[in-house]
Protein backbone atom coordinates (compact mmCIF):
# COMPACT_ATOMS: atom_id res chain seq x y z
CA UNK A 1 0.00 0.00 0.00
CA UNK A 2 3.20 2.51 -0.07
CA UNK A 3 2.97 5.61 -2.55
CA UNK A 4 -0.95 5.98 -2.38
CA UNK A 5 -1.42 9.44 -2.72
CA UNK A 6 -2.61 10.02 1.23
CA UNK A 7 -1.31 12.63 3.43
CA UNK A 8 -0.30 10.33 5.87
CA UNK A 9 -0.87 6.09 5.74
CA UNK A 10 -2.18 6.33 10.07
CA UNK A 11 -4.32 9.19 11.51
CA UNK A 12 -4.43 8.35 15.30
CA UNK A 13 -6.78 10.53 16.77
CA UNK A 14 -5.40 10.69 20.77
CA UNK A 15 -2.89 11.86 22.01
CA UNK A 16 -3.23 9.51 25.43
CA UNK A 17 -0.96 6.00 25.96
CA UNK A 18 -2.51 4.07 23.34
CA UNK A 19 -1.96 6.36 20.52
CA UNK A 20 1.44 7.91 21.68
CA UNK A 21 2.31 3.76 21.97
CA UNK A 22 0.89 3.52 18.50
CA UNK A 23 2.64 6.41 17.06
CA UNK A 24 5.43 5.09 18.03
CA UNK A 25 5.70 1.90 16.93
CA UNK A 26 5.12 2.83 13.80
CA UNK A 27 7.43 5.55 13.26
CA UNK A 28 10.14 2.91 14.16
CA UNK A 29 8.95 0.91 11.47
CA UNK A 30 8.74 4.05 8.97
CA UNK A 31 5.32 3.93 8.71
CA UNK A 32 3.83 7.68 7.94
CA UNK A 33 0.92 8.20 10.97
CA UNK A 34 -0.21 11.68 12.20
CA UNK A 35 -1.36 12.03 15.83
CA UNK A 36 -3.89 14.61 16.61
CA UNK A 37 -4.73 15.67 20.35
CA UNK A 38 -7.51 18.27 21.15
CA UNK A 39 -5.50 19.86 24.35
CA UNK A 40 -2.25 21.61 24.17
CA UNK A 41 1.00 20.23 24.88
CA UNK A 42 1.07 21.83 28.54
CA UNK A 43 -2.41 20.11 29.74
CA UNK A 44 -1.71 16.66 28.18
CA UNK A 45 1.76 16.71 30.14
CA UNK A 46 0.54 17.84 33.63
CA UNK A 47 -2.92 15.51 32.86
CA UNK A 48 -2.47 13.36 35.94
CA UNK A 49 -4.13 9.59 35.54
CA UNK A 50 -3.78 6.64 36.73
CA UNK A 51 -0.64 4.83 36.51
CA UNK A 52 1.20 0.91 36.71
CA UNK A 53 2.43 -1.02 34.50
CA UNK A 54 2.61 -4.91 34.50
CA UNK A 55 5.54 -6.91 33.54
CA UNK A 56 3.88 -7.27 29.83
CA UNK A 57 3.21 -3.75 29.74
CA UNK A 58 7.21 -3.23 30.40
CA UNK A 59 7.85 -6.04 28.03
CA UNK A 60 6.34 -4.34 24.68
CA UNK A 61 7.94 -0.99 25.45
CA UNK A 62 10.91 -2.81 25.78
CA UNK A 63 10.84 -4.89 22.41
CA UNK A 64 9.73 -1.76 20.90
CA UNK A 65 12.89 -0.02 21.93
CA UNK A 66 11.05 2.28 24.10
CA UNK A 67 12.23 0.82 27.73
CA UNK A 68 13.52 4.47 28.48
CA UNK A 69 9.61 5.50 28.60
CA UNK A 70 9.79 4.38 32.14
CA UNK A 71 13.27 4.15 33.04
CA UNK A 72 13.82 5.68 36.82
CA UNK A 73 10.48 4.70 37.97
CA UNK A 74 9.82 1.50 40.69
CA UNK A 75 10.24 -1.67 39.00
CA UNK A 76 9.71 -4.91 40.97
CA UNK A 77 6.72 -6.98 42.04
CA UNK A 78 4.62 -4.72 41.91
CA UNK A 79 2.36 -6.93 44.38
CA UNK A 80 5.12 -8.81 46.98
CA UNK A 81 6.91 -6.19 48.35
CA UNK A 82 3.77 -3.90 48.50
CA UNK A 83 1.51 -4.14 51.62
CA UNK A 84 -1.97 -5.04 52.33
CA UNK A 85 -3.89 -3.61 55.23
CA UNK A 86 -6.52 -5.95 56.38
CA UNK A 87 -8.53 -4.41 59.29
CA UNK A 88 -5.12 -3.00 60.12
CA UNK A 89 -2.97 -5.86 60.22
CA UNK A 90 -0.44 -5.87 57.52
CA UNK A 91 -0.04 -9.05 54.90
CA UNK A 92 2.07 -9.38 51.75
CA UNK A 93 0.70 -10.77 49.05
CA UNK A 94 2.58 -14.16 47.42
CA UNK A 95 5.18 -14.14 45.09
CA UNK A 96 4.41 -16.00 41.65
CA UNK A 97 5.80 -19.55 41.46
CA UNK A 98 5.61 -19.28 37.20
CA UNK A 99 9.40 -17.78 36.75
CA UNK A 100 8.75 -17.33 32.79
CA UNK A 101 9.00 -13.59 32.85
CA UNK A 102 11.75 -12.17 33.66
CA UNK A 103 10.60 -8.43 33.11
CA UNK A 104 9.30 -6.59 36.45
CA UNK A 105 6.64 -4.28 35.90
CA UNK A 106 6.88 -0.49 36.88
CA UNK A 107 4.63 1.70 38.77
CA UNK A 108 5.06 4.73 36.18
CA UNK A 109 2.74 7.08 36.35
CA UNK A 110 0.40 7.91 33.41
CA UNK A 111 1.62 11.77 33.06
CA UNK A 112 5.24 10.48 33.03
CA UNK A 113 4.99 8.20 30.56
CA UNK A 114 3.08 9.62 28.06
CA UNK A 115 5.45 12.70 28.75
CA UNK A 116 8.20 10.78 27.73
CA UNK A 117 6.46 8.90 24.60
CA UNK A 118 5.84 12.79 23.61
CA UNK A 119 9.20 13.54 23.77
CA UNK A 120 10.60 10.15 21.96
CA UNK A 121 8.07 10.71 19.11
CA UNK A 122 8.60 14.71 18.61
CA UNK A 123 12.38 13.27 18.80
CA UNK A 124 12.41 10.80 15.91
CA UNK A 125 10.55 13.24 13.62
CA UNK A 126 7.03 12.33 14.31
CA UNK A 127 3.32 14.05 13.31
CA UNK A 128 1.75 15.27 16.87
CA UNK A 129 -0.78 17.74 15.96
CA UNK A 130 -2.02 19.45 19.57
CA UNK A 131 -4.97 21.83 19.76
CA UNK A 132 -7.04 19.47 16.95
CA UNK A 133 -10.41 20.72 17.51
CA UNK A 134 -13.79 19.04 16.66
CA UNK A 135 -12.14 16.53 14.71
CA UNK A 136 -14.68 14.25 12.94
CA UNK A 137 -14.22 10.80 10.47
CA UNK A 138 -15.47 10.16 7.09
CA UNK A 139 -15.18 7.80 4.66
CA UNK A 140 -14.52 4.84 6.92
CA UNK A 141 -16.17 2.18 4.72
CA UNK A 142 -14.31 3.43 1.60
CA UNK A 143 -10.88 2.92 0.33
CA UNK A 144 -10.54 6.79 0.74
CA UNK A 145 -11.16 7.75 4.58
CA UNK A 146 -10.46 11.18 5.91
CA UNK A 147 -10.52 13.05 8.88
CA UNK A 148 -10.90 16.59 9.18
CA UNK A 149 -10.36 19.03 12.50
CA UNK A 150 -10.01 22.73 13.43
CA UNK A 151 -6.31 23.43 14.61
CA UNK A 152 -4.77 25.73 17.00
CA UNK A 153 -5.46 28.98 14.95
CA UNK A 154 -9.19 27.79 13.77
CA UNK A 155 -8.38 26.89 10.07
CA UNK A 156 -10.32 23.84 9.35
CA UNK A 157 -8.04 21.12 7.86
CA UNK A 158 -7.94 17.65 6.14
CA UNK A 159 -5.95 14.87 6.75
CA UNK A 160 -6.56 11.94 4.20
CA UNK A 161 -5.11 8.31 5.19
CA UNK A 162 -5.49 4.79 4.79
CA UNK A 163 -6.52 3.88 8.13
CA UNK A 164 -7.62 5.97 11.26
CA UNK A 165 -6.80 4.52 14.86
CA UNK A 166 -9.40 5.97 17.04
CA UNK A 167 -7.98 6.42 20.37
CA UNK A 168 -9.52 9.15 22.07
CA UNK A 169 -10.98 7.70 25.30
CA UNK A 170 -14.41 6.94 26.39
CA UNK A 171 -15.83 10.01 25.64
CA UNK A 172 -14.13 10.77 22.30
CA UNK A 173 -15.21 11.06 19.26
CA UNK A 174 -14.26 8.21 17.51
CA UNK A 175 -16.66 5.71 18.09
CA UNK A 176 -19.29 7.20 17.26
CA UNK A 177 -18.25 6.90 13.65
CA UNK A 178 -19.24 3.10 14.19
CA UNK A 179 -23.07 3.05 13.44
CA UNK A 180 -25.29 2.13 16.32
CA UNK A 181 -26.75 -1.35 14.84
CA UNK A 182 -22.99 -1.96 14.45
CA UNK A 183 -21.89 -1.19 17.55
CA UNK A 184 -22.74 -3.36 20.54
CA UNK A 185 -21.93 -2.16 24.22
CA UNK A 186 -21.27 -4.99 27.15
CA UNK A 187 -21.52 -3.40 30.62
CA UNK A 188 -21.07 -4.18 34.51
CA UNK A 189 -21.85 -1.84 37.00
CA UNK A 190 -20.04 -2.86 40.46
CA UNK A 191 -22.48 -1.08 42.81
CA UNK A 192 -20.23 1.38 44.72
CA UNK A 193 -17.72 4.21 43.87
CA UNK A 194 -14.12 5.70 44.61
CA UNK A 195 -13.80 8.76 45.88
CA UNK A 196 -11.11 9.83 44.02
CA UNK A 197 -8.33 12.50 45.93
CA UNK A 198 -5.23 13.90 44.29
CA UNK A 199 -3.26 15.15 47.19
CA UNK A 200 0.11 16.68 47.36
CA UNK A 201 1.76 13.55 49.49
CA UNK A 202 4.38 11.62 48.56
CA UNK A 203 3.39 7.89 48.79
CA UNK A 204 5.95 5.53 50.91
CA UNK A 205 5.74 2.71 49.90
CA UNK A 206 4.21 3.57 46.09
CA UNK A 207 0.92 2.36 47.03
CA UNK A 208 -0.93 0.91 50.07
CA UNK A 209 -4.04 -1.50 50.10
CA UNK A 210 -6.82 -1.60 52.60
CA UNK A 211 -9.27 -3.42 53.52
CA UNK A 212 -11.49 -2.57 56.21
CA UNK A 213 -15.35 -3.05 57.54
CA UNK A 214 -15.37 0.59 57.00
CA UNK A 215 -14.39 -0.12 52.80
CA UNK A 216 -11.91 -0.10 50.88
CA UNK A 217 -9.17 2.19 51.02
CA UNK A 218 -6.09 2.92 49.20
CA UNK A 219 -2.70 5.29 48.52
CA UNK A 220 -0.91 5.23 45.19
CA UNK A 221 2.05 7.08 44.09
CA UNK A 222 1.60 9.52 41.40
CA UNK A 223 5.65 11.10 41.05
CA UNK A 224 8.08 11.76 44.14
CA UNK A 225 5.43 14.90 45.85
CA UNK A 226 2.08 13.60 44.84
CA UNK A 227 -0.26 10.73 45.62
CA UNK A 228 -4.23 9.43 44.59
CA UNK A 229 -6.14 8.47 47.86
CA UNK A 230 -8.98 6.17 47.15
CA UNK A 231 -11.74 5.75 49.39
CA UNK A 232 -15.28 3.12 48.30
CA UNK A 233 -18.45 4.87 49.43
CA UNK A 234 -21.86 4.65 47.97
CA UNK A 235 -22.68 5.72 44.49
CA UNK A 236 -25.14 8.68 46.09
CA UNK A 237 -22.13 10.30 47.72
CA UNK A 238 -20.98 13.96 46.69
CA UNK A 239 -18.03 15.54 46.81
CA UNK A 240 -19.27 17.87 48.91
CA UNK A 241 -19.86 15.29 51.52
CA UNK A 242 -16.67 14.79 51.87
CA UNK A 243 -14.61 18.07 53.45
CA UNK A 244 -10.29 17.37 53.37
CA UNK A 245 -10.44 16.62 57.35
CA UNK A 246 -12.95 13.71 56.66
CA UNK A 247 -10.91 11.99 53.81
CA UNK A 248 -7.77 12.11 56.06
CA UNK A 249 -9.86 10.99 59.02
CA UNK A 250 -11.28 8.15 57.04
CA UNK A 251 -8.32 6.71 55.21
CA UNK A 252 -6.39 6.73 58.64
CA UNK A 253 -9.59 4.62 60.01
CA UNK A 254 -9.23 1.97 57.24
CA UNK A 255 -5.92 1.79 57.01
CA UNK A 256 -6.05 1.04 60.63
CA UNK A 257 -2.48 3.47 61.55
CA UNK A 258 -1.77 6.81 61.64
CA UNK A 259 -1.25 8.37 58.18
CA UNK A 260 1.29 11.07 57.27
CA UNK A 261 -1.22 14.32 56.55
CA UNK A 262 0.41 15.95 53.41
CA UNK A 263 -0.01 18.61 51.59
CA UNK A 264 -3.52 20.29 50.44
CA UNK A 265 -5.67 18.30 48.42
CA UNK A 266 -6.07 19.32 45.12
CA UNK A 267 -8.64 17.51 43.44
CA UNK A 268 -12.15 15.11 44.18
CA UNK A 269 -13.73 13.21 42.17
CA UNK A 270 -16.39 10.47 42.77
CA UNK A 271 -16.27 7.45 40.22
CA UNK A 272 -18.46 4.52 39.68
CA UNK A 273 -16.59 1.23 39.48
CA UNK A 274 -17.52 -0.62 35.42
CA UNK A 275 -16.32 -2.50 33.47
CA UNK A 276 -17.67 -1.82 29.44
CA UNK A 277 -16.62 -3.19 26.09
CA UNK A 278 -17.37 -2.20 23.04
CA UNK A 279 -17.86 -4.69 20.04
CA UNK A 280 -16.58 -4.74 17.49
CA UNK A 281 -13.19 -2.79 17.71
CA UNK A 282 -12.86 -2.54 13.84
CA UNK A 283 -15.30 -0.81 11.18
CA UNK A 284 -13.97 -0.54 7.83
CA UNK A 285 -10.81 1.69 8.29
CA UNK A 286 -10.99 2.60 11.67
CA UNK A 287 -9.65 1.13 14.67
CA UNK A 288 -10.26 1.26 18.05
CA UNK A 289 -7.82 0.99 20.70
CA UNK A 290 -7.54 2.00 24.64
CA UNK A 291 -10.51 3.42 26.39
CA UNK A 292 -12.06 4.12 23.18
CA UNK A 293 -12.57 0.62 23.01
CA UNK A 294 -12.96 -0.58 27.04
CA UNK A 295 -13.16 0.15 30.42
CA UNK A 296 -11.46 -1.97 33.16
CA UNK A 297 -12.01 -1.99 37.03
CA UNK A 298 -9.24 0.34 38.08
CA UNK A 299 -9.11 -2.08 41.08
CA UNK A 300 -6.94 -4.07 38.42
CA UNK A 301 -4.26 -1.41 37.48
CA UNK A 302 -4.53 -2.75 33.70
CA UNK A 303 -5.59 0.20 31.92
CA UNK A 304 -2.52 1.30 30.96
CA UNK A 305 -1.28 -2.31 30.21
CA UNK A 306 -4.38 -3.02 28.18
CA UNK A 307 -4.06 0.31 26.04
CA UNK A 308 -0.54 -1.16 24.75
CA UNK A 309 -1.38 -4.47 23.91
CA UNK A 310 -4.01 -2.70 21.89
CA UNK A 311 -1.06 -0.53 19.92
CA UNK A 312 1.17 -3.30 19.73
CA UNK A 313 -1.37 -5.82 17.41
CA UNK A 314 -2.45 -2.54 15.81
CA UNK A 315 0.85 -1.57 14.82
CA UNK A 316 1.92 -5.26 13.93
CA UNK A 317 -1.07 -5.77 11.99
CA UNK A 318 -0.73 -2.15 9.99
CA UNK A 319 2.69 -3.21 9.20
CA UNK A 320 1.79 -6.32 7.86
CA UNK A 321 -0.71 -4.74 5.40
CA UNK A 322 1.24 -1.78 4.25
CA UNK A 323 4.74 -3.97 4.12
CA UNK A 324 3.84 -7.40 2.33
CA UNK A 325 0.32 -5.92 1.47
CA UNK A 326 -1.38 -8.90 3.87
CA UNK A 327 -4.63 -8.33 5.81
CA UNK A 328 -4.71 -11.14 7.82
CA UNK A 329 -3.68 -9.61 11.05
CA UNK A 330 -5.44 -6.02 10.57
CA UNK A 331 -9.14 -8.26 9.66
CA UNK A 332 -8.13 -10.47 13.15
CA UNK A 333 -7.22 -7.31 14.96
CA UNK A 334 -10.72 -7.59 16.84
CA UNK A 335 -11.14 -10.85 17.80
CA UNK A 336 -7.73 -10.95 18.64
CA UNK A 337 -7.87 -7.91 21.51
CA UNK A 338 -11.26 -8.46 22.24
CA UNK A 339 -10.15 -12.06 23.43
CA UNK A 340 -7.36 -10.50 25.77
CA UNK A 341 -9.54 -8.02 27.10
CA UNK A 342 -12.29 -10.44 28.18
CA UNK A 343 -9.50 -12.66 29.73
CA UNK A 344 -8.44 -9.36 31.82
CA UNK A 345 -12.05 -8.04 32.91
CA UNK A 346 -12.44 -11.24 34.08
CA UNK A 347 -9.54 -10.99 36.90
CA UNK A 348 -10.48 -7.44 36.97
CA UNK A 349 -14.23 -8.13 38.02
CA UNK A 350 -13.01 -11.47 40.26
CA UNK A 351 -10.00 -9.32 42.00
CA UNK A 352 -12.51 -6.06 42.25
CA UNK A 353 -15.25 -7.81 44.09
CA UNK A 354 -12.83 -9.70 46.40
CA UNK A 355 -11.00 -6.66 47.63
CA UNK A 356 -14.61 -4.75 47.76
CA UNK A 357 -17.19 -7.69 49.54
CA UNK A 358 -13.94 -8.83 51.67
CA UNK A 359 -14.60 -4.69 53.55
CA UNK A 360 -17.73 -3.77 54.38
CA UNK A 361 -21.10 -6.10 54.27
CA UNK A 362 -23.03 -3.46 54.28
CA UNK A 363 -22.55 -3.36 50.11
CA UNK A 364 -22.92 -7.46 49.78
CA UNK A 365 -23.15 -8.61 53.27
CA UNK A 366 -21.79 -10.94 55.38
CA UNK A 367 -22.24 -14.27 53.38
CA UNK A 368 -19.84 -12.60 50.21
CA UNK A 369 -17.72 -10.85 52.88
CA UNK A 370 -16.83 -14.05 54.40
CA UNK A 371 -16.40 -16.01 50.88
CA UNK A 372 -14.35 -12.89 49.91
CA UNK A 373 -12.14 -13.01 53.35
CA UNK A 374 -11.20 -16.69 52.21
CA UNK A 375 -10.41 -15.82 48.50
CA UNK A 376 -8.12 -13.11 49.81
CA UNK A 377 -6.19 -15.36 51.59
CA UNK A 378 -5.25 -17.60 49.02
CA UNK A 379 -3.85 -14.52 47.59
CA UNK A 380 -1.51 -13.56 50.68
CA UNK A 381 1.37 -14.89 52.74
CA UNK A 382 0.34 -16.45 56.16
CA UNK A 383 0.34 -13.71 58.91
CA UNK A 384 3.64 -13.30 60.63
CA UNK A 385 3.55 -14.91 64.04
CA UNK A 386 3.90 -12.62 66.86
CA UNK A 387 7.16 -12.93 68.71
CA UNK A 388 7.14 -14.93 71.55
CA UNK A 389 7.57 -12.82 75.11
CA UNK A 390 10.79 -12.83 76.59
Amino acid sequence: MTGTGKDTTVVIVGGGVAGLALGNFLLREKIRCVVLEKHDRAYVEQRQRAGSLDAGGVRLLDEWGLGAAVEGYSHGDLDSGLPLLIDGERRLWKRGDDEEDEVDGAFCPQQILVRNLIRVFLRDGGDLRFGAQDVSLHGIDSDEPLVRYRDADGATRTVTCDFVAGADGYRGVSRTAIPEDVLTCSAHEFGYAWLTVMAQAPADPPAVLAVHSRGFAAQITRGPKASRLYLQCPLTDTVEQWPDDRVWSELEARFGEPVKVGGPITSKQVVPLRGVVFSPMSHGRLHLLGDAAHLISPMSAQGMSLALHDADVLARAIVRQVTENDASLLDGYSDACLDHTWERQASAVWMTQTMHDAGDPAYEGEFRRQIARKNLETMLEPPTPPHPAS
